[in-house]
């Protein structure tokens, strides 16, 4: 019978799509004595959490919450609330979670159009004008911000500015882009978005923040059918999730996990968004500098390039899986695989929140030149 104890991780180097590395602070605060979840201190930790997640966001959205379940919960949300048997929705697909956005509209009874662009490339603003003027009943124009799966960032705003022209409520994924680069909600007019805790906040995983626009509230409250998920129904949640002291119970929120989503908020918010952007941005700069002095090759374009996930070619010859086990194993880095159509093609090293620094940078950049030599 296998002899069984206490687990005990060894302290890794996160530099792949996510997890990121975990502040100590953070890992802190997930430390300290359960509450109840309808307790009155947790309440107001709600309510406190709430209003960071809505400067974080850059939202003055009324239902801006953190989901107790990850990004993909968050993603399920905005589409299972938004969406009717019966509704067309816009779908921009240049990478894996463009793709997923499709299953979630197929499995909401809706009817999936496509724009798909060469994966490592932005989504084409023509052609999804063009495939909004040839639907005109089109409900949601749904699109990711920051690709995980090519490292592309899409132009959110020009997106958004084509969704309103059209008058289509948008749906954004912004899992990899909260707090790594520009996002506003409110100056954009975003119906509907969500994230993770662990990409860029740098918070355990298991989190997802979500924020709804006034617009898309109404369309929530004025359904013909019910939402399909029961645990992701907003109209039920909000009742939880909702302004003041009295809350209505749905589920019982994972309380000391929402103890790290305050703290890392918190950590965002004393640093600054702009500083956060810039620091992601300033990394990036230091990390494509040293890959290239390793010969190595960033795939995606500069102009639309994530900072905080670097996406880079595998040289000729160099066996994809031994060199990631080798980093590993013998320096404790983890850095990311390709997926889909670039599985086996690239590396995705992630400079995301508190992994993004000069110490790790040199460390990745060390123990490349190391396995590669």
């Amino acid at each position: 019978m296998q002899s069984l104890s206490t687990f005990l991780p060894p302290e890794r180097t996160l530099m792949g799509p996510g997890p990121s590395d975990v502040n100590p602070r953070i890992l802190n605060a997930m430390a300290r004595p359960t509450l109840g979840h309808l307790d009155r201190l947790f309440v107001e930790l709600m309510d406190a959490t709430k209003s960071l997640l809505q400067y974080a966001f850059k939202t003055e959205n009324a239902l801006t919450m953190p989901i107790s379940a990850p990004g993909s919960a968050g993603m399920e949300a905005c589409f299972v609330n938004l969406l009717e048997p019966g509704d067309k929705a816009l779908v921009c697909i240049n990478g894996v979670f463009g793709m997923r956005m499709v299953e979630n509209v197929e499995r909401c009874g809706a009817e999936a159009i496509t724009v798909s662009n060469a994966w490592g490339t932005q989504t084409d603003l023509n052609a999804v004008e063009d495939a909004l003027k040839a639907n005109p009943d089109i409900k949601v124009l749904a699109f990711v911000h920051a690709e995980t799966s090519t490292g592309v960032r899409n132009e959110a705003k020009l997106l958004c500015e084509l969704g309103k022209k059209y008058d289509c409520l948008t749906i954004v994924d912004a899992v990899t882009s909260l707090g790594g680069v520009e996002l506003d909600v409110d100056c954009w007019n975003i119906d509907a978005i969500y994230s993770g805790s662990q990409k860029c906040l740098s918070c355990v995983p298991g989190i997802s923040p979500v924020s709804f626009s006034d617009r898309a509230v109404n369309v929530i409250q004025n359904r013909k059918t019910k939402v399909q998920s029961w645990f992701l129904d907003m109209n039920l949640i909000v009742g939880y999730w909702g302004q003041g002291a009295k809350r209505a119970y749905h589920h019982t929120a994972p309380i000391n996990s929402m103890y790290a989503m305050y703290e890392a908020l918190l950590i965002l918010k004393e640093e600054g968004l702009e500083n956060a952007w810039e620091r992601h941005a300033l990394g990036h700069q230091k990390l494509a500098s040293g890959l290239n002095e390793l010969g190595l090759e960033l795939t995606v374009d500069a102009a639309y390039r994530l900072p905080q996930l670097n996406v880079v070619k595998i040289p000729d010859g160099i066996d994809d899986a031994a060199v990631r086990k080798q980093l590993l194993e013998e320096f404790n880095l983890e850095i990311g695989a390709g997926l889909g159509e670039h599985a086996g093609k690239v590396w995705r090293i992630g400079l995301m929140g508190y992994a993004c620094k000069p110490r790790n940078i040199d460390h990745c950049l060390a123990a490349l030149k190391a396995v590669l030599k």
